[in-house]
């Protein structure tokens, strides 16, 4: 099992998540994003370091593995 980013950003999570196919709804303190077919949306804090407990959440929530997430922050 890959291990998380320990720096990884609000906008740094958001692009990985674009790249897997979501799309930004809405930005402010959270960025709300959504995917067609997938009925929840995922709420990314906009914060300069995302807590890992965060980060293993939304990545559980995309539908994503931890490796997949990974690939993408690249």
């Amino acid at each position: 099992m890959a291990k998380l980013p320990r720096d990884a950003s609000g906008r740094q999570a958001v692009r990985a998540f674009q790249k897997a196919g979501w799309l930004i709804r809405k930005v402010g303190p959270h960025i709300i994003m959504e995917k067609e077919g997938i009925r929840p949306t995922l709420s990314v804090p906009n914060h300069k370091v995302l807590d890992p407990g965060t980060l293993r959440s939304l990545i559980r929530h995309s539908g994503l593995t931890v490796e997949e997430f990974i690939r993408l922050l690249k």
